[in-house]
């Protein structure tokens, strides 16, 4: 069944595609949640139509996408977390970090729209790749590195 989408849906589409998917999946969820509708003849046309007098405002935000992608091209993140004696992290980081350490740097970047491939569970070096607009990303290089242990203190006593 062919379906018009309203909302960006992760690996199906973005807003205003025209995607092919299963009759129960679009019917029983895509459609009532005001997610889509079905891709009738007409409603083409009106797609057609908002598409042509949106041209323009498209051609900005695009741009101010790639301009967003330009300014996180040389950006290069380095994060802590505690690391146990295997070499493993408690825990894992998450796009939740990696925005966080962008907003550090003075780039307000949304946590949903950053994608990291793999768990990252241990030290090394990987990478995340931010979807600012559908023919826009932009790969920000992070590394895990353990995280410094304060020193143990050691209580002075006296000489006698």
């Amino acid at each position: 069944m062919k379906i018009i989408l309203k909302e960006d849906i992760n690996n199906l589409g973005y807003k205003d595609d025209v995607v092919e998917v299963k009759s129960g999946y679009g019917r029983n969820y895509l459609i009532p949640q005001g997610k889509a509708v079905i891709a009738s003849e007409s409603a083409l046309k009106v797609l057609a139509e908002n598409q042509r007098q949106r041209a323009h405002k498209l051609a900005k935000i695009k741009a101010d996408a790639e301009a967003v992608a330009e300014s996180l091209k040389d950006v290069a993140l380095t994060l802590t977390a505690k690391v146990s004696n295997k070499g493993t992290i408690y825990g894992s980081i998450t796009n939740i970090q990696i925005a966080e350490a962008l907003e550090k740097l003075g780039h307000n970047i949304d946590r949903k729209i950053i994608v990291v491939k793999n768990q990252v569970k241990e030290l090394g070096k990987y990478e995340a790749i931010v979807k600012l607009h559908k023919e826009v990303s932009a790969v920000i290089p992070f590394e895990v590195v353990a995280e410094a242990e304060p020193e143990a203190e050691v209580e002075a006593t006296p000489a006698e």
